[in-house]
């Protein structure tokens, strides 16, 4: 095998996974200040039926969505609010694969709640206003990113 052959082999082996799993990681840094934060607060007009209606157009778009989420969360605060508890936490969430923390303080959020019994076309959502501390995946175990809400505590 010549060496030029090697090389190309290994890049495809070795280094293109590797090249698609940060260009996803990186994906998900980006969406998260899109799809999780909405400070300060959007309000959209009654044509939407509710926040959540609105909102959730917005999110399944930039996640380029066909199906609808069944609950979805979004902070009420600056992304750099957030972005904190992310630059060191020692857990792993072996589920997800990834590094994950618990924020200390709770944050001003809503939850949009897919109304169930509902045309399978259809994505209405409840909206609820609330206040807690977020359960965040977090991109790396030091110097990380936020890039998604696994859940409320």
């Amino acid at each position: 095998m010549t060496p030029a052959v090697a090389r190309l082999l290994f890049f495809q082996l070795v280094l293109e996974p590797t090249l698609i799993l940060g260009i996803n990681l990186q994906h998900a840094i980006k969406n998260f200040e899109h799809i999780f934060i909405d400070f300060p607060r959007v309000e959209y007009s009654n044509n939407f039926q509710g926040y959540c209606n609105g909102i959730m157009g917005y999110v399944r778009g930039r996640m380029q969505r066909w199906d609808c989420p069944k609950i979805h969360y979004v902070v009420h605060v600056s992304f750099k609010s957030i972005q904190k508890y992310c630059k060191h936490t020692e857990d792993f969430c072996e589920s997800y694969n990834q590094y994950c923390t618990l924020t200390k303080d709770s944050f001003p959020l809503t939850i949009c709640q897919l109304i169930d019994k509902q045309p399978p076309t259809s994505c209405y959502y409840n909206t609820t206003l609330s206040n807690h501390q977020l359960y965040l995946l977090c991109s790396r175990q030091y110097d990380a990113e936020p890039i998604d809400i696994i859940g409320l505590f």
